[in-house]
């Protein structure tokens, strides 16, 4: 009894609506960040950035409602399910639009992330799910759209994997371009943030994924707050870059 006692309050715990609201504030910060530079640049990684991170915040939203309420309502867990797993493919979208440089496989990526997100969200409001995976007070994951390869369940692969895979890769690459060179070494630090943000979020969603879902909330929280902390950092890139140019009109010893 004692350890089924205990077990409740870890549960309760862990899938508090707290967690989730609070990554859904960090999210929405940093939603608003973004966007507000999509406004000024006009770039179009900043646009799909910035619909990966409001599908983030609505998620988050969702979850906390949901959380709070004590219960989850069939209609919200069905649109909660496809944005948790398109937002990570509209955040490696915008990563392949920054670092590619080819437009057709930039447009066939966006094409990629359209239709594999339009068939997830048609599948996933007509199928049936299963009520009794909607405990409230417990972090469901995809449970209640069954099996984990049975469809439409299985589409959120075809959306996590590839934008995992870019987010971190584009991360992981710019560190390694950037750490050669001490003044951009704002650079690196961004995107070692970034990294390490993707890998909790992604680890924190397989292990959702498996069953293993204490500890989500709280992880996606971490993550944000890494991803919020990168693009921060990266926000500091003009006083590099004013460093870069000031260096190139230093006279040098040759100089007379």
């Amino acid at each position: 009894m004692r350890e089924n006692g205990e077990q409740a309050v870890n549960e309760a715990f862990w899938s508090h609506w707290a967690w989730p609201l609070a990554t859904a504030v960090i999210a929405t910060i940093f939603t608003t960040l973004v966007a507000r530079q999509y406004a000024q640049r006009r770039r179009w990684h900043q646009l799909f950035w910035s619909v990966g991170l409001a599908l983030y915040a609505i998620a988050a939203y969702m979850e906390a409602f949901s959380e709070f309420a004590n219960r989850w309502d069939p209609l919200i867990y069905r649109f909660y399910i496809v944005f948790a797993a398109s937002l990570v493919a509209f955040l490696g979208l915008g990563t392949v639009y920054l670092m590619v440089s080819r437009t057709t496989y930039r447009h066939a990526a966006l094409i990629y992330v359209l239709l594999a997100s339009g068939v997830f969200l048609a599948g996933t409001l007509t199928a049936d799910l299963d009520l009794q995976k909607l405990i409230p007070g417990i972090t469901v994951g995809g449970k209640a759209l069954g099996p984990s390869m049975s469809f439409p369940r299985v589409c959120s692969l075809f959306l996590n994997i590839p934008g995992t895979l870019a987010l971190l890769g584009g991360a992981v690459l710019s560190v390694i371009r950037f750490g050669r060179r001490r003044e951009w070494a704002y650079r690196m630090w961004a995107n070692a943030l970034i990294a390490i943000g993707t890998l909790i979020i992604a680890c924190a969603g397989s292990r959702a994924r498996l069953g293993h879902t204490a500890g989500l909330y709280p992880a996606e929280m971490l993550g944000s707050a890494f991803l919020l902390a990168g693009f921060l950092t990266a926000g500091t890139l003009e006083k590099g870059a004013r460093r870069i140019r000031a260096k190139a009109v230093e006279p040098t010893t040759f100089d007379g």
